[in-house]
């Protein structure tokens, strides 16, 4: 049985500077990186040991900039949220 002190225990934590989220990149305990994409924007999602971070990117060029700015070592996965039409438009 789990015993929860805080309201904000295990919750995802939001990250507003891309330097702070890069810096959360890079730490040990940093497993994966999440990439989706919608029409709007653009979430980084990091998955640390004890909190998921989530950064929110309303600029694809910063996007773009940001995903090459991962670390090497790290792993990626990209997902691509589109709605119906645009998905009909991919497979003509």
């Amino acid at each position: 049985m789990a015993v929860f002190y805080g309201s904000d225990c295990w919750q995802p934590k939001q990250i507003h500077e891309i330097k702070d989220f890069l810096l959360t990149a890079r730490r040990k305990d940093a497993r994966s990186v999440k990439i989706k994409r919608s029409k709007d924007v653009v979430k980084f999602k990091v998955r640390c040991s004890k909190y998921l971070y989530t950064l929110c990117v309303f600029d694809s060029e910063k996007a773009d900039k940001l995903k090459q700015s991962l670390p090497p070592g790290s792993f990626l996965l990209e997902l691509h949220l589109y709605g119906l039409y645009d998905v009909n438009e991919i497979f003509k």
